[in-house]
């Protein structure tokens, strides 16, 4: 998903004005700094900084929709080398788990762990049988 590009409401405004102070005096001037020349730079500096700010976001996008496919593929790639040793040594052996997987022998299913959590949970032989002291 790509981030909102950012536009200004004070430069919309200023815009207005501007074109508004043109009509009366092209050539305004309050002294210091209050001129139509200078709103009319700043409003050009702050439409620089806007394209400039939405042209890094449009590049960051796209840097993150790269990085997004080199991952996908670095994953693939990993999976790929990974059956490739299982197919040449085998699942069970010690080079499959040296490049990461779980060995076939060391695999415990589900249905084996649910045994073994409801042994654990059955009382034990004796006092299942009502032993009493």
């Amino acid at each position: 998903m790509s981030r909102k590009k950012r536009t200004s409401r004070m430069l919309e405004n200023a815009e207005l004005r501007s074109a508004g102070l043109k009509a009366v005096d092209p050539r305004m001037d309050f002294g210091d700094v209050r001129t139509v020349a200078n709103l009319t730079a700043h409003m050009e500096q702050l439409r620089t900084k806007l394209d400039a700010y939405n042209t890094a976001l449009a590049i960051i996008d796209s840097s993150k929709s790269e990085i997004d496919t080199l991952e996908k593929l670095l994953g693939d790639l990993a999976d790929q080398m990974l059956i490739g040793v299982a197919f040449k040594y085998g699942k069970n052996s010690r080079e499959y788990e040296m490049a990461g997987g779980v060995r076939k022998s060391e695999r415990i299913r589900r249905s084996t762990v649910s045994r073994l959590k409801a042994g654990a949970d059955e009382p034990t032989s004796s006092s299942a049988r009502g032993q009493a002291v």
